[in-house]
């Protein structure tokens, strides 16, 4: 019988000459590019670079120079930078003036509100900014309340432009006064033979009509799909809601982007004061804050905590406002979608980052004309693996099969639990990016993009790179990439015009 040690060596090297001899002669294993054919997705319209955190040139390399819409991986750029320009402890602050005489717990005069963008103004800590309000004398406010914008400075946004779905809460538009993410959310509860509709904070001044039909229905998965909220008339605030509910589902709490950020921030603050015995008798109006010092500067969280929201649940919002606070930080007040991209691009550069093929217009990658090449997502892991801030870069990110966007996803996979990516998906787009931990300890930067009208369909493929990388030994020799990136680029391109 043969020593373990040597029985161990003859299976290392089994496995080594197994994995080589998988890869096909572009250098893409062989069943990868198997899994995209049975997608029907050609691999002109696929980007991939593979590279050992330890290597100084990748082991697979394809159409790594392609700029290609990346969807929410766009937000490791935003996070990179954000995190080498403000800092990992960074807070943004909501202030707060009492124009007016506090006494006997009544301000007589207007309650002012100045945002700068803080994207974790959630329901709890509103409420904590109102006991804080409190704690300083205010309880019932004899005037108005007024609210500064000036902190940003937008053009109009339709949340409907991107694809026709307005009142999805992923299209919720940034604003220098966000509360609870822009989430207006209803309680669904049957009640007889009919649904009813009931807000979790008081609507005044908003009908909600219910066309529901209850169903007998026991199973309750995919219910959202099969409702339709609609504002007929937009000149009233009405909220209709039709489709089929199964009585099986009980009571559901549904989050919907109803009204602009500054509106939603007035119901929410408004229902939280009175829900505490507060008074408010005035109106909402817009305006400037004094010149004088708040009377409360209320702190969000560290930077890093919003981080790990914003990018494992994908948010939209909070990368558009950490985007927009970047321009501003780094080139002053107001903040503007052009000041964001030219902050981006110049930390980006100044940490080694490519950006000839960089095209950014929210951060967030909810775009269609965002860019960015597998390669500049490469260095971007690199550069952030070697500097000091890529253990808060990296605890941001799902894990797979284990949180976040990641959750449901390579369930059962030999690197379960092993591989921190970022994931994008847009119509006719799919895309990961990150970190892989090998079998045998190594560190991988993995990137993975397809632009293709079966973009979805590309699981599999992903799953079947991410095995080969998590079984990848030390000792694969760098791989030249060999694909033309030029024709598949056009290609790519025109699909993505006519997609809408």
């Amino acid at each position: 019988m043969m020593p373990f040690r040597i029985v161990r060596h003859l299976l290392t090297g089994l496995l080594l000459a197994c994995l080589v001899a998988s890869v096909h002669a572009d250098g893409l294993p062989a069943a990868f590019i198997d899994a995209l054919k049975q997608a029907g997705i050609p691999l002109d319209h696929v980007a991939v670079v593979v590279q050992p955190l330890d290597a100084a040139a990748p082991v697979l390399s394809h159409n790594a120079e392609a700029a290609l819409n990346p969807a929410s991986v766009m937000k490791l750029a935003t996070s990179f930078a954000a995190l080498n320009q403000l800092g990992p402890g960074y807070a943004w602050s909501t202030d707060v003036w009492a124009d007016g005489v506090i006494a006997n717990g009544v301000l007589s005069g207007d309650l002012v509100i100045k945002g700068h963008g803080d994207p974790t103004l959630t329901l709890e800590r509103i409420w904590l900014l109102q006991r804080e309000l409190r704690a300083r004398g205010v309880r019932h406010i004899h005037g108005n309340l007024v609210l500064d914008l000036s902190h940003f400075e937008l053009p109009a946004i339709d949340p409907g432009a991107f694809d026709d779905e307005p009142l999805a809460l992923y299209n919720a538009a940034p604003g220098p006064l966000v509360a609870n993410f822009n989430a207006t959310t209803l309680r669904l509860k049957p009640d007889g033979e009919q649904v009813l509709i009931v807000p979790d904070i008081a609507l005044p001044g908003v009908t909600l009509t219910s066309r529901l039909v209850l169903t007998d229905g026991v199973e309750c998965n995919g219910w959202k799909d099969a409702l339709t909220p609609a504002i007929p008339d937009p000149e009233r605030l009405e909220l209709v809601v039709s489709g089929p509910y199964p009585r099986g589902c009980g009571e559901q709490a549904w989050a919907l982007n109803l009204f602009e950020p500054a509106a939603t921030f007035d119901f929410i603050f408004r229902g939280l004061w009175a829900e505490s015995g507060g008074t408010l008798t005035g109106a909402t109006l817009p305006g400037m804050a004094p010149g004088t010092e708040p009377l409360l500067k209320f702190a969000s969280k560290p930077l890093t905590d919003a981080l790990i929201r914003l990018n494992k649940h994908s948010n939209n919002l909070m990368t558009r406002n950490l985007f927009l606070t970047l321009g501003a930080e780094r080139y002053g007040a107001p903040a503007t979608l052009e000041k964001g991209a030219q902050a981006v691009r110049e930390i980006l550069a100044q940490r080694g980052v490519p950006t000839r093929k960089l095209v950014l217009e929210n951060g967030s990658g909810l775009s269609r004309i965002e860019r960015i090449s597998a390669d500049a997502l490469n260095q971007l892991l690199r550069a952030a693996y070697n500097s000091p801030l890529h253990a808060e870069f990296q605890s941001a990110l799902p894990i797979a099969a284990s949180d976040g966007t990641l959750k449901r996803r390579f369930n059962g996979s030999a690197f379960s639990g092993s591989a921190h990516l970022k994931t994008g998906s847009l119509r006719g787009v799919s895309a990961l990016a990150g970190y892989v931990y090998t079998l045998n300890g190594q560190r991988v930067s993995f990137v993975m993009l397809v632009n293709h009208a079966n973009a979805r369909r590309s699981e599999a493929a992903q799953r079947a790179l991410l095995e080969w990388v998590h079984t990848m030994p030390h000792g694969l020799q760098p791989v030249v990439d060999r694909s033309t990136p030029q024709g598949g680029k056009n290609r790519i391109a025109e699909e993505e015009e006519g997609a809408r």
